[in-house]
């Protein structure tokens, strides 16, 4: 299986599955002396584990992460990072009878026209659990990216017919972690809450979108063909499960706007460096950072597995009706704020090492 590692200067390869003995990853070519905070990198842990609170699956993991390689005293080495993560809460039995049976919008299909064999224990390496590897390595390029004065912040801005209305500018991201769902107005968040919950009850799952902001990159970052800034963070994270839609800066928004309308103008900003003076382009111009803000909307499917019978059919092609089994999440979109920042991260991490190969 092909297409388990992302990045090439800074480079996180995965492994594992859903119910295996664990899942983890092997980081390459993170450089030497940086401080590797635990502790900041459990905490990204835990924002995106499950069992958190009421409206997320209630699949018991502590996600604790153990760190096999390349940290001597608190400081990487330079050589490869090692690490794993058990599965502390593994109930395969609960798909054994789903084994035979291809799932509604899950990979059981595809796993099988591609390889003629796949692990139906919770979707095997298709299963969002492989997230948390993600994670553990998004967390280590956040600490490395501090070093650049780079910093992340992702959302909840809308849940089914739910959406917040004010742009980045206009909230406190500080409020995101104060609610459960991760959407930074207390007010919209309660109202998402209540809808998660009504689903949840209602056996059905709903969709959502997340916004992420990130502040300091400086402009040259990103390369101008191929490996495009942009097209590489949408390449991660796309990669994400249940992602199914995404824009940078104005996005779908500017096929109805005039070139006078987007085109962002370069101005001499306060402290005598250039700027621009709006920003529709999200922070990035012919695939390379300007110095702006980058942002950018991410929007999730619903979740596949829901409480309700479906009628698909079994691996001989015969009909038959089947409900969802296991612990599943209503909304994806509250767990996966810190994997769209791990993922970001990942991007810029690589990018910034590799900018500094660029110039003299």
């Amino acid at each position: 299986m092909a297409g388990n590692s992302i990045g090439q200067l800074f480079r996180l390869t995965t492994f594992g599955e859903s119910h295996g003995e664990a899942i983890g990853g092997i980081i390459d070519g993170c450089p030497a002396g940086l401080f590797l905070d635990e502790n900041f990198i459990q905490s990204e842990l835990d924002r995106r584990k499950p069992g958190q609170s009421k409206i997320v699956t209630q699949r018991k993991e502590s996600d604790n992460v153990r760190w096999l390689s390349g940290i001597f005293e608190g400081k990487t080495t330079g050589a490869p990072l090692g690490f794993v993560i058990g599965n502390d809460d593994q109930k395969p039995k609960d798909y054994e009878a789903l084994k035979n049976i291809y799932r509604p919008s899950h990979a059981d299909y595809t796993y099988d026209a591609k390889y003629g064999f796949r692990d139906y224990r919770g979707g095997g390496r298709s299963s969002a659990r492989e997230t948390a590897a993600r994670v553990a390595g998004g967390a280590v390029a956040k600490l490395l990216l501090q070093h650049a004065g780079v910093s992340i912040s992702a959302y909840v801005s809308r849940v089914g017919n739910i959406e917040l209305q004010h742009s980045y500018h206009e909230l406190n991201l500080k409020l995101t972690e104060t609610n459960l769902v991760r959407c930074p107005d207390a007010a919209i968040a309660e109202a998402m809450i209540r809808l998660i919950e009504e689903t949840r009850k209602a056996g059905d799952s709903v969709g959502g979108v997340i916004s992420c902001v990130v502040k300091g990159v400086p402009a040259g970052w990103g390369e101008p063909v191929f490996d495009k800034l942009h097209a590489d963070i949408g390449k991660a994270v796309l990669s994400i499960n249940a992602v199914k839609g995404f824009e940078f800066g104005t996005g779908f928004a500017a096929a109805a706007m005039s070139g006078s309308q987007h085109n962002d103008a370069f101005v001499r900003l306060p402290d005598g460096t250039i700027g621009t003076a709006t920003n529709h382009s999200g922070g990035i111009q012919g695939g390379i950072s300007n110095g702006a803000d980058i942002y950018f909307n991410v929007a999730f499917k619903p979740v596949a597995t829901i409480m309700r019978r479906q009628k698909t059919i079994d691996v001989n092609a015969i009909p038959v009706e089947m409900m969802g089994r296991g612990r599943h999440d209503p909304c994806v979109v509250p767990r996966a704020v810190p994997i769209v920042e791990a993922m970001t991260a990942l991007v810029l991490a690589d990018h910034y090492l590799r900018h500094r190969t660029t110039r003299l």
